[in-house]
């Protein structure tokens, strides 16, 4: 019996009970289709967190303030304002690895324009800010290095900030009022969007970090500083250059931990992939539970339907019928299950994952590879689940299967 013959057997067996088939196959597709969407939903939180970091500049090192000693506590990173302007002005006088640098301040403040009032984040920073950031002005221009000396009145523009206040209209040269403190527009930002956690990256002020720390936080140090790579290849020596200079500074002795930290771009990039790889592996490990629970229900009316059927096993066998002819038949009965719906689970998944995209704070991604995955996965499932029921049928003896009633 070629495979042609087999396939046409046993579809018209599983024509006989439409309800039932359909009652089976349905497992597979809610399985396929919750692996496709939840796979989906993990890649594209992974690519939004890609293209977060990869927006915050190339070649950026951060570093942090780390822990201090208060009353004889040590309190953890951001414990403590460590990091000092003098810190940053040094950075690119001793690191020839390092090709820009800037010292940031933030405070949260509310910003008045006429009858127009918005909450946002004022960041202090120096002129390096936007070539670090990468960030394009579309508007106006960036504040000067005469503006951060002489602490100047002046600031930069997000583009939300700018919507919210100006109603898309140019906001160079109008004068906007934070914390009571009138200050000039100078520029606008170019739209970053959102970051990977859902927050506006474009919900901003950018002012002269000495206008911040004297004129809107009064204070001597800095939040963080922001530095950049002459290039890609020299990161890490700018980073044990950078390591040096403030250890040398902060007097931090050999074995000493540290009051700062510094990190790059790459170890944020690996710490959010590992994070969202993690995510996504639990999110399809739990969509397949629905995958094998479809298997067994296959493997389930599989065996039903080995008993319903005991005495045409035993016609096909008195007929000529070989035992791997009945294996060949509940086998492919089984595999046509799992794939039908593996193929409907596909395309319902696809669909789910994007209405998923209108909820989600990242727009899910279906990949081919996930596709491919489901699909081999629900033929897995059919071989494996099906074998059992199939070896089953063809073990039966055809004298007891004939006498069977």
């Amino acid at each position: 019996m070629n495979l042609w013959m087999v396939f046409r057997i046993s579809l018209r067996a599983l024509m006989r009970n439409k309800l039932r088939t359909f009652l089976t196959a349905l497992g597979i597709i809610i399985g396929v289709s919750t692996v496709i969407t939840m796979l989906a939903i993990g890649t594209g939180a992974q690519r939004s967190v890609e293209a977060t970091i990869a927006s915050l500049g190339t070649n950026t090192i951060m570093i942090f303030p780390g822990s201090g000693q208060t009353s004889g506590a040590r309190t953890g990173a951001f414990g403590a304002s460590t990091l000092t302007v003098d810190d940053a002005k040094e950075i690119p006088r001793q690191c020839s690895a390092v090709s820009n640098v800037s010292p940031i301040t933030q405070v949260n403040a509310q910003i008045v324009f006429q009858d127009q009032n918005w909450s946002t984040q004022i960041t202090g920073s120096d002129i390096a800010y936007p070539d670090i950031r990468n960030w394009n002005i579309v508007d106006g221009r960036f504040f000067t290095d005469d503006d951060v000396r002489a602490a100047a009145k002046v600031c930069v523009l997000g583009k939300v900030v700018v919507d919210n206040l100006f109603g898309g209209e140019s906001p160079i040269g109008a004068t906007v009022r934070v914390k009571g403190i009138p200050m000039r527009v100078v520029g606008q930002l170019a739209e970053k969007g959102d970051s990977a956690f859902g927050q506006s990256q474009d919900d901003i002020v950018v002012v002269p970090y000495t206008t911040c720390m004297k004129r809107l936080q009064r204070q001597s140090n800095v939040r963080y500083i922001m530095a950049e790579a002459a290039s890609k290849d020299q990161v890490e020596r700018a980073k044990k250059q950078i390591d040096d200079v403030l250890a040398s500074r902060h007097k931090i002795q050999p074995g000493e931990d540290p009051d700062y930290s510094i990190r790059t771009q790459a170890e944020f990039a690996e710490t959010a992939n590992q994070s969202t790889q993690i995510f996504t592996l639990l999110l399809g490990g739990i969509a397949s539970v629905s995958l094998l629970v479809g298997g067994i229900g296959i493997m389930n009316i599989m065996l039903v339907s080995v008993t319903e059927r005991i005495r045409e096993i035993g016609i096909r066998m008195a007929l000529g019928a070989k035992r791997r002819d009945i294996l060949r038949q509940f086998l492919v009965e089984s595999i046509v299950l799992s794939l039908t719906g593996g193929a409907i689970g596909v395309a319902l998944g696809y669909g789910f994952a994007h209405i998923a995209a209108r909820f989600s704070q990242w727009p899910p991604v279906v990949s081919i590879q996930s596709v491919l995955l489901a699909f081999t996965f629900s033929l897995v499932v059919g071989v494996f689940f099906g074998f059992y029921p199939a070896f089953k049928a063809s073990r039966l003896d055809p004298i007891q299967a004939l006498r069977n009633e």
